[in-house]
Formats: structure tokens, sequence, C-alpha cells
């Protein structure tokens, strides 16, 4: 399934970002297209973003996020039988036990990455079953983890040696190339492709993201009770001030002011991005970049490696 990918490249599954829009333009450009299936109550919805990247004849896979727990819920089994129904690929868990969703998924040939964000994460998800781990490292947009790339990827691979994505601050080919530097085999990004047209974000998210740097970015548990990186800015805009933003667990909001939706998450890598692109001029300017650094097809053949030990 990664033949012919354009660049060792996903786009992260993200929840309001990840427009049936988006997921197909990343499909057709060549990277791997992740949408988060979880959000999607709706059963009528769910099937129509399936049946929308099943119609997609782009060389990118999708990939779609779902709860570890996803089996034990209302609407869980459905939902795994549209999966089945459509021959979803890869399916990403997270927060939770996978080896159930593990077991279901292999029954149709798809591969199940498990979402970690500590080395106990990793050692538990391997454990199960799982076809590839995605790190996510500190500098990540929305639900963060708290661990360097530089000293998490290398752990991590030293346990594993099967497929491993990086998720976590990239933005660039500089950052792509880093990850692969680092033992990782894909590069995740979230920030970026929140920045495009086709992303499902209203407007104002993206001009955040256009005038925001680095240290515009903060983490806070208010929103859900549970640590994510926000625009400073977009939580100050909707009414928080600075010692609810700081505030250890969730707090009531303003009256009409919905979390995601109206607060706008980001990762550090906002200071790396300049402008909205479309994801097929952004896709091919990133894997130019990353060719003129990584030149070769190294990363290609890792990847084949890793399907052919699938079996």
């Amino acid at each position: 399934m990664f033949e012919h990918l354009s660049a060792p490249l996903m786009c992260a599954p993200m929840s309001i970002a990840s427009s049936v829009e988006l997921a197909t333009a990343c499909a057709r450009a060549g990277v791997i297209a992740g949408w988060q299936g979880g959000t999607y109550t709706q059963m009528d919805e769910f099937e129509r973003y399936l049946s929308a990247l099943a119609a997609q004849p782009g060389p990118g896979p999708a990939i779609v996020n779902l709860p570890a727990r996803i089996a034990t819920e209302p609407t869980g089994p459905a939902k795994l039988d549209l999966l089945e129904q459509h021959r979803v690929p890869l399916v990403l868990t997270s927060l939770g036990d996978p080896s159930a969703v593990v077991e279901r998924v292999h029954g149709w040939g798809g591969r199940v990455i498990q979402d970690v964000t500590t080395m106990r994460h990793a050692e538990k998800a391997i454990a199960v079953g799982v076809d590839g781990l995605m790190v996510t490292c500190s500098g990540a947009g929305g639900h963060t983890g708290f661990l360097t790339p530089l000293a998490f990827v290398p752990a991590v691979r030293r346990i594993w040696d099967g497929l491993l994505i990086v998720a976590g601050g990239i933005a660039d080919a500089a950052g792509m190339a880093g990850a692969l530097a680092l033992g990782g085999d894909i590069a995740c990004m979230g920030t970026r492709f929140i920045a495009t047209p086709e992303s499902g974000v209203v407007e104002g998210h993206r001009r955040h993201i256009e005038r925001a740097g680095v240290d515009g970015i903060v983490v806070s548990a208010a929103i859900n009770g549970v640590p994510a990186n926000w625009i400073r800015d977009s939580l100050a805009e909707a009414g928080l001030d600075e010692m609810t933003i700081r505030s250890p667990g969730k707090v009531d909001l303003p009256e009409g002011l919905v979390g995601w939706r109206d607060t706008f998450s980001a990762g550090q890598s906002v200071g790396l991005i300049d402008g909205v692109e479309p994801v097929a001029g952004l896709v091919a300017r990133l894997a130019a970049e990353f060719a003129a650094r990584i030149p070769g097809d190294g990363w290609r053949k890792r990847l084949a490696a890793v399907e052919a030990g699938w079996g």
C-alpha cells in the first residue's frame, strides 16, 4: 500500500479539520490520508466518508482513527462492519487496549497502528500484536505527547522493528528527514494540513495558524480535561484568561462556546507555516524538498520490507 507514495508522509487524523475534501486530496497527492472517524456519531455520515475514500483512486492509502475501545461503544460494531465492508487498509487506534480491534481488522487483511505517547504504551501495544506504532511527541497539536522525539523515537526503535510513524512538530522537509534519521519510517503532519483550503476548519483557524509563532502555542487542559496544545490568542479571544488557560483540569466554558470548534488547536510547527497552500501543491513541494535532502529510494525499500514482514 506504500509503493506509490509521493513521500514518507501522513496527514494526521483531526476531528474537525479531517474533511472529506482533505482526505481525498491527500490520497490523490500520494500521502497517507488520515480521518478522525471516532468523532462521527451519525452512521450515515460515517458511511459517506468511507464511500468517498473508497471511490478515490489516488495512490495514498486511507487511515481511519478510532478509539481502541471502539468495539464496546454503542456504534462500534456497526462502524467496524463498515470498515470491513470498505476494506479500510489502515486503522489508527488510541486511548486503550487495541487487541479486539487488531483481531477484527486482521480478519479483512487490514493493519492496526497504535498511537502511543510513552514507552509503557508502546510496550503494551507491541504485546497485543499491532502492526505499527505512531509515536506522538512533544509539540504535537491537539492531544500532545510530552517526550522529545530525539529520545523517544530511538528508544522505541530499540524494541520495535516494525512500522514507526513519527508525529509532533513536523511541518517541513527538514522535519521529515529528521524523523527518518531518528529511526522513523513515516512523518506525520497535522497542523501543516490544517492550513490548506481543503481542511474542514473555519477560516479563522487558518488565519491564526498563519500568524502564530512557536511561542504562541500553549498546553492547556481547560477545554476538555486532557492536556492539549492550543493557539494562545484563540483561547484569549474565546474569553479565557491566563489563570483559566493554566487550569489543571476542565473548566466551565463561557456560554455558547464549543471547545475545538471555537478554540483553535495547533502544534509548535506553526512557526514553520507561512501561508495556506492547496494539498496538491503542498505535497509536491514537500516531496521535492525531501528528495533533495534524502536522495534515492531507501525509504521506499524500507516500507516495502515492512509490508513484506506483514505477510
